[in-house]
């Protein structure tokens, strides 16, 4: 009797250890654990594995699982190619331990460069690997539910929709897929845009295909696939919704309404068949009209200060009145009457390198009036470091360029805004200039690269600054199978890219002089006149070597002029140092030299999917 109960407290200790461990694993920062943190996860975790044509599947991870069962389990369930094929996750390519991946986490099967092919083999799935099946509900959050409260409540909403028979409905307008979903009422309640359905992606429901996951997309700098975590890093970093922008996450979310292109089936067995996607899920707005059906008049300093120092922080390339959401605040209130912003559509943020921006707001009268006490409280409390480990924690799947894109910019912001600059002269600092013809960098751009030097010098090393285009440099390790992109896709963007060209023809361009652009250019000089003197000797045509470009001469248009993923952690922290201080001598000579709001050529280059 005494042993039996020695036994059974033995029994009940072991289980509630295990139970214990278990919940510490789920509650962990996965950022360490991304990072190489030499902890092994305990028990079971779920992950989401989705191939580069966009097929997602969910599966539970056993502490002795590794890459090759991952592979096999994904070939059984979804028919797919294996071979010559990567697991990646974020930057980190998965050899065959996944002691690293937490817990919800998104991974990518990728084949490799020469391997690829749109042909699939037939499988014959037999023995205990039939058993592998998605069991996932209609809607899962990837990530801690508890920083998504909101977005659960949505969620409950949709699927409790879904399950009564209401169908979500497809948005026709913009470049990419993206679908209302609805509550049991019929009311639109979030928008969804799955990744593989985004401008290029391979399942693009708007004709606008050809690459695959993780190839540049729209902006060079922002991988196709990638919009979506963008979209729920811009929420992550709204603290306190001082810039209003909606709840949004992450999910796995299982619909026959979702597009798949050459998926082999049409009429009424393609309707009824249903399709995982992992998407971001945004909570829906009811709103009146954009700011582009709406005079800027009636919008208040503080909405437009407050968007704007987001914009500042993330860098978006994309911020167009057609994604600022005008509300009435007071019901039967006439236009021009008091009125709120709400941002959204955060796809094209964190860029991988510095690109050029686009603000809508950066010439409303409101960007020019000082920034108020409160807003340079909040501006002065940023740290841009506990943001990137938030990041890390919340997205591990996020790079670290985009992370370093979003350290220079709030230093940059925290610096200016500081020094007494106004939103408008923040946002033109870091605005290319349109002259003669070409892009010239940003004010900030070429602080950085005088800063790139100075680090240089520093460590006495040789630094010749190279602005090429070409994405297989070690700051960027795209692999990019562009063989077949003039054939494939060829549609015509209803946007303009700049004066008279649109994004795509500009990627094809570019593609096929990727040869060139390493080559000295004659008879086109553009003006970089803010150089430094020292810059422009070091950097001259003649005493730069063969296959680099020099400063002074001419560099295509959306050009990489800095880059700040090539940089090693001690390279990267004396650039910050040297970067702030030519910052603040540059802010010294911008107010002894009574520069201003000015109006300058921009670049449009706004897109709207």
């Amino acid at each position: 009797m005494i042993l039996h109960q020695i036994c059974t407290i033995l029994t009940l200790t072991a289980s509630s250890v295990q139970a214990q461990m278990a919940v510490a694993v789920f509650k962990s920062p996965m950022g360490r654990e991304y990072h190489g943190n030499d902890r092994k996860p305990t028990g079971t975790r779920r992950v989401f594995v989705q191939t580069e044509s966009g097929c997602v599947l969910g599966m539970e991870l056993d502490r002795n699982d590794n890459v090759h069962m991952v592979k096999r389990r994904l070939q059984v369930a979804l028919n797919v190619p294996i071979e010559e094929s990567s697991l990646t996750f974020g930057d980190m390519v998965l050899k065959n331990d996944l002691s690293a991946i937490r817990n919800d986490s998104p991974l990518l099967l990728t084949r490799n460069l020469m391997h690829r092919s749109s042909s699939t083999p037939c499988l014959s799935p037999s023995g205990r690997e039939t058993q592998q099946r998605d069991r996932s509900g209609p809607v899962e959050i990837l990530g801690r539910t508890s920083i998504f409260t909101r977005t659960k409540e949505l969620v409950n909403e949709v699927v409790e929709a879904l399950n009564s028979g209401v169908d979500p409905i497809r948005v026709h307008g913009g470049l990419g897929g993206a679908y209302y979903f609805r509550n049991c009422s019929g009311e639109c309640v979030a928008i969804v845009k799955p990744t593989d359905e985004e401008p290029f992606a391979p399942n693009n429901p708007k004709g606008f295909v050809g690459k695959t996951l993780g190839q540049p997309g729209l902006k060079r700098s922002v991988r196709v696939g990638e919009t979506g975590f963008r979209e729920v890093a811009a929420y992550l970093l709204d603290y306190d919704h001082f810039a209003n922008v909606p709840p949004t996450a992450l999910v796995k979310i299982t619909h026959s309404v979702f597009n798949v292109n050459d998926d082999g089936m049409s009429g009424n067995n393609r309707k009824k068949k249903c399709f995982s996607k992992i998407a971001s899920f945004q909570q829906f707005i009811v709103h009146d009209f954009d700011a582009s059906d709406h005079g800027t008049s009636s919008f208040s300093v503080s909405n437009v200060h407050r968007i704007g120092i987001l914009d500042v922080r993330i860098l978006n390339t994309d911020r167009h009145a057609g994604n600022l959401l005008v509300r009435k605040v007071n019901d039967g209130g006439k236009l021009g009457q008091q009125v709120e912003l709400i941002p959204i559509d955060h796809g094209l943020c964190l860029p991988e390198s510095l690109e050029d921006p686009y603000f809508e707001w950066i010439h409303w009268p409101q960007a020019s009036i000082p920034f108020s006490e409160d807003e340079l409280d909040y501006i002065e409390s940023l740290d841009p470091y506990q943001d990137s480990e938030m990041l890390r924690n919340e997205l591990p799947m996020i790079r670290e360029a985009c992370l370093r894109v979003l350290t220079l910019c709030t230093i940059f912001l925290k610096q200016a805004a500081g020094f007494g600059l106004c939103l408008a002269e923040i946002g033109e600092m870091m605005t290319r200039e349109f002259r003669r013809g070409e892009e010239a960098p940003s004010e900030l751009e070429v602080l950085c690269m005088e800063a790139r030097r100075a680090a240089a010098e520093t460590n006495r090393e040789t630094f010749v600054l190279s602005p090429k285009t070409g994405l297989q440099e070690d700051g960027f390790q795209f692999e990019i199978d562009y063989g077949d992109l003039e054939s494939s896709i060829n549609p015509t963007l209803p946007f303009q890219f700049g004066i008279g060209r649109n994004p795509l023809s500009k990627l094809e361009e570019e593609d096929e002089n990727e040869e060139d652009v390493v080559r000295p250019a004659s008879g086109k000089i553009p003006s970089v006149s803010n150089l430094s003197t020292s810059l422009k000797k070091s950097l001259s045509v003649g005493d730069s070597p063969a296959g680099h470009r020099s400063a002074s001469e001419q560099v295509p248009a959306s050009a990489s002029f800095v880059k700040v993923a090539d940089m090693t952690d001690e390279e990267w922290s004396q650039f910050l140092e040297k970067f702030r201080g030519l910052l603040q001598h540059a802010l010294i000579a911008r107010k002894l030299g009574g520069a201003g709001p000015r109006q300058r050529q921009r670049l449009g280059t706004s897109c709207r999917f």
